[in-house]
């Protein structure tokens, strides 16, 4: 990922689109405001497996790296994350029977013992987000309050990623840990958003 494997803060914005998800990656400025667009992703809205394809930029030329479902309709399905040239960089998968109450992901990185668990960081917010899927046609109208996903390795800070106050869906994605793949961490981002919902 080159220059952005330095980097430790990112905005992820999601690209509404009738025939496609979409999601823009920059890096982020001292200011906060988003910065170098170092990822693009794409995926057509009716896929029958859960595949994202990030690119460099919005040109679509150059492949960055993928995202994709071992298995089709798995409430607990593993996403498997690789690099361009196809190689396996970790994986991650979202948490069924833990989610019920509070969102929770497991990710792990290649090669690497153990894993990485995110939850989200407000079971009353976790419980309120959960009421509102319930209500009718909320479909059309998006949660708009902030969420917080923390990610963190026997205790230790790995990363966070937090949804910011607005119509659209924006996120924060900090990295603690330097070793961390970008392109790993990025695809986490995405899939809390993409995937919540499954």
């Amino acid at each position: 990922m080159g220059l952005a494997q330095t980097q430790h803060r990112f905005l992820v914005r999601q690209k509404v689109t009738p025939m496609a998800n979409r999601y823009l990656v920059h890096t982020m400025g001292a200011d906060g405001e988003e910065d170098e667009l170092v990822a693009f992703a794409h995926q057509k809205r009716m896929a029958f497996k859960e595949h994202f394809t990030f690119y460099t930029d919005e040109s679509q030329r150059q492949v960055l790296f993928t995202f994709k479902a071992r298995q089709v309709l798995d409430l607990g399905a593993t996403y498997d994350v690789h690099g361009a040239s196809g190689t396996r960089l970790g994986g991650f998968r979202k948490n069924f029977g833990a989610s019920l109450l509070r969102s929770t992901w497991h990710l792990n990185r290649e090669g690497a013992e153990g894993e990485m668990t995110g939850q989200e960081r407000s079971e009353a917010l976790a419980l309120l987000r959960r009421a509102w899927e319930f209500l009718p046609f909320t479909e059309m109208l998006p949660f708009v309050v902030p969420y917080h996903f923390d990610f963190t390795d026997s205790g230790r800070s790995v990363m966070s990623v937090d949804k910011l106050l607005g119509l659209r869906d924006r996120y924060v994605l900090d990295i603690a840990d330097p070793e961390l793949d970008r392109r790993l961490a990025i695809a986490q981002a995405v899939a809390l958003d993409a995937l919540q919902s499954r």
